[in-house]
């Protein structure tokens, strides 16, 4: 499970964010591409924009879901 004490400092603040466990795997950036992208010196997720519609909302819920290892958090605001 995503620990917020462990979010990556580019995570724009808001419900979603990607902590540290994130193994690049692409599955948010494809399934959620408004809301995710990637350091890419990092090798890593982030969320640069906080979902806007109830669809985004939908898709970034999907994404945190979908990931592989639970690097997807949200502080359910």
């Amino acid at each position: 499970m995503a620990d917020a004490a462990n979010k990556y400092p580019e995570n724009i603040d808001g419900q979603f964010y990607v902590d540290d466990q994130c193994i690049d795997c692409d599955l948010c950036r494809e399934t959620a591409p408004a809301n995710y992208k990637r350091n890419d010196d990092g090798g890593h997720s982030f969320v640069y924009k906080q979902p806007e519609t109830p669809e985004e909302e939908a898709l970034c819920k999907e994404a945190m879901e979908g990931c592989p290892v639970e690097a997807i958090g949200s502080d359910g605001a």
